[in-house]
């Protein structure tokens, strides 16, 4: 069996975050983890693979506004004097 057990610190340690966001997410059912005896919850290896895979945030498909071609719409202003600039 090569399935390992971690506390919520150890998890966290190893997964560099911090207890917390761990436990408020296991809490909330964001996050697959294990509850033994009286609620203690108790993370696998699987179980913090599955976090990593669900933390990730994957690179869109959508062009920047720096492309040329991308449409007027798609273009993100910031300020009244960008915004100016694109009109004239």
């Amino acid at each position: 069996m090569d399935l390992e057990f971690f506390e919520p610190a150890e998890a966290a340690a190893l997964m560099r975050c911090s207890e917390g966001w761990l436990r408020d997410g296991a809490a909330a059912g964001r996050f697959p983890h294990a509850c033994w005896g009286k609620g203690k919850i108790v993370f696998t290896s699987e179980h913090i693979a599955e976090i990593a895979r669900l933390s990730e945030i994957l690179p869109t498909s959508h062009k920047s506004p720096a492309v040329p071609g991308a449409s007027p719409a798609s273009t993100r202003l910031i300020g009244t004097r960008a915004r100016s600039r694109l009109v004239s």
